[in-house]
Formats: C-alpha cells, structure tokens, sequence
C-alpha cells in the first residue's frame, strides 16, 4: 500500500526542517554569499548524500516518489541525524529504522550503569547480541567478553569455551536461539539479524537443527549455572532490564552466585 498524501507533506517537511537546520561550515561546505533561506541548499543535500537534486526536490515537495533504504542512509549521514531522527525518517518513508543501523552504540550513562553493579557481574548488549558495555566482574566470568567486537549468540554456537562456561549449555543455548528468533521477527527487515541467522547456521550444526522448530521465547529472568575460573560452578540469578530510551537494549545483572 502506497503513503498517502499526507505522509509525503510529512517527510518532505521533516527533511526540509532538517536541512534548514545545518550550516554549509557544519556540513563542510564553503561558505557563500547571502542565502534567502537558512542551513543547506536543495541542491547541496542531494550532493552531500550522493542523488539527484530534482529527484530530492520530488521527495521534499511529497511528489509520489519513494526513497529506497540507501538513499534514505545517505540522506540520515548528511543531515547528521541521530537514533531518534533516523528512525523517524525511515517510518515516514514507510521502511523499518533499523535497515540503516550497521552497529548499535550506547550512550556514555548507559555504558557506564555495568561499573556501578561490580562486583556483580553486569552488561549491555545490544538487539542482536552485541556486547556494548560491561563492567570487570562479566568481563572475568565471560570469556569472550575479551573479543574485540564480542557477541553473546556468536560466542554461545562458535566458540567451544562457552560450552565449559555455560554449564547447562544444549538448554541455555536452545533458549537464546529462541529469543534471537522473537527479536528478528520484530525486525523483519533488519539485515543485522538476516547475517548473524545466516553466520549461525553455517558454523553451528546445532542451529542448523533447531531452528526449523520455530520455538520463541521473550527475555527474561532467572537462575543460570555458570562456570566461574576462580569459584568454579555457581548457580547464578541473573535479571534482565530492557532500557527506557532504546528498548531493544538489555542490562543484564547476575547476582546472588551460590556455589553448585
């Protein structure tokens, strides 16, 4: 189904109040003479993100155009948009935000919340996984936490420590596939989660034979039996807090650790 009318005015309005917005010094452009209007040029947008001035000019006066998710990334990087602003973008256009999401990043408060826990062990991570921020005390208890860019799914099917870690790994890990299967259902155009799925299945048999099954499972909490390398098997409770700002991201706490 087509946009209406009312949702062209819209983007064409948000994108114009955006580029109204941005000096030619911010967007390092020369500067030039007296302008009739404030922050870029028509003309200088669609050159800073790569397309046709006409075809931008279409798509600002809400002619029946659509924007495809490049051309919708490019306009974000050269409008400098944030989170907010791209996901804004991407719903007025009538695709999902997350296409132009490459990585996820976290805030400089957030990052900082797993310091504060220790010496519970205490992380972010990301929609698909991705560890953002973890404090000393996950960072001893998980190995792969040393990993330049670690990922929790990645690590649980890829690498043989998590099966020594993970005391009850086939059920720890049969869960995390299903909440990873919940999460790429509510993004069902987010290549992050096409990549990590395909990369799964070629590295993990087990994957490869679970995943037909269709299971889901929201995230939650629990108790998890987890193979420290100083106490050795502890059974752990562990909490899951999704964030107000950005919901697809979850501070997860292990606590009250009683020896197995």
């Amino acid at each position: 189904m087509g946009r209406t009318a009312d949702q062209r005015r819209e983007l064409g309005a948000f994108l114009r109040s955006r580029r109204e917005r941005i000096t030619p010094a911010e967007a390092g452009l020369p500067s030039t003479s007296r302008r009739r209007t404030p922050g870029l040029r028509r003309e200088e947008l669609a050159v800073l993100a790569g397309i046709s001035a006409t075809w931008y000019t279409y798509l600002e006066q809400g002619r029946d155009v659509r924007a495809s998710d490049q051309v919708l990334g490019a306009l974000a990087t050269a409008l400098g948009l944030d989170r907010s602003e791209v996901d804004h973008l991407f719903r007025l256009a009538g695709h999902t935000a997350a296409q132009a999401r490459e990585a996820e990043t976290v805030s400089a408060e957030v990052a900082a919340v797993p310091g504060l826990l220790q010496p519970h062990p205490a992380y972010v991570i990301g929609a698909t996984y991705d560890v953002l921020s973890h404090n000393e005390a996950a960072g001893e208890l998980f190995v792969n936490l040393k990993a330049d860019k670690p990922n929790f799914a990645r690590w649980t099917f890829t690498d043989e420590r998590a099966r020594h870690v993970v005391i009850d790994w086939e059920r720890e890990a049969r869960g995390l596939l299903a909440r990873l299967r919940t999460l790429a259902g509510r993004h069902p155009a987010d290549e992050r989660f096409t990549r990590l799925i395909d990369e799964l299945h070629e590295a993990s048999p087990e994957v490869r034979s679970w995943w037909p099954h269709h299971e889901v499972q929201a995230q939650h909490s629990g108790r998890k039996r987890l193979r420290h390398p100083r106490l050795g098997a502890v059974d752990y409770a562990y909490t899951a807090f999704h964030l107000a700002d950005e919901p697809d991201q979850t501070l997860v706490i292990y606590a009250d650790g009683r020896p197995c």
